[in-house]
């Protein structure tokens, strides 16, 4: 399933993962925002969350909408899921690549989400991470 990606942390354009991962190998980059979901971090990242218990039903996440050329699609995916500790079935990952719905400009549109996998979200639930204030990294 070739989706775009919505990015909102160190992958968006012009920041240090996008120039990494991502430079030349998009067909669009387009503004968008994911609704009833925030940020938290405790570093250099962060880790997004909708989780109904840490998250207020008003909350929004900005970031963009990445869509990857398909020539390079399948290298782009495997990358990003080894940058985002993603193994599919796994267990202990550090994110969760799922299928949302985000918003942009021209209507609502499917894609590859990174959410905060179980160790971040017990971090959160803790205390040891803190939100990221205005949903924009």
């Amino acid at each position: 399933m070739n989706l775009p990606f919505f990015v909102y942390g160190t992958l968006k354009p012009g920041e240090p993962n996008y120039v990494r991962y991502l430079t030349g190998h998009t067909t669009a980059e387009i503004a968008a925002h994911l609704a009833s979901a925030a940020m938290f971090t405790q570093g250099p990242y962060p880790f997004l969350t909708r989780e109904s218990d840490l998250v207020l039903p008003e909350a929004v996440v900005y970031g963009s909408l990445i869509t990857v050329r398909l020539p390079v699609y399948e290298l782009v995916l495997a990358d990003l899921d080894r940058l985002e500790g993603y193994v599919g079935g796994g267990s202990a990952n550090l994110y969760e690549r799922v299928t949302l719905e985000v918003m942009t400009a021209a209507g609502p549109q499917t894609a590859w989400v990174y959410l905060a996998g179980n160790h971040a979200l017990a971090l959160i639930r803790s205390g040891q991470m803190r939100p990221v204030a205005g949903g924009n990294w």
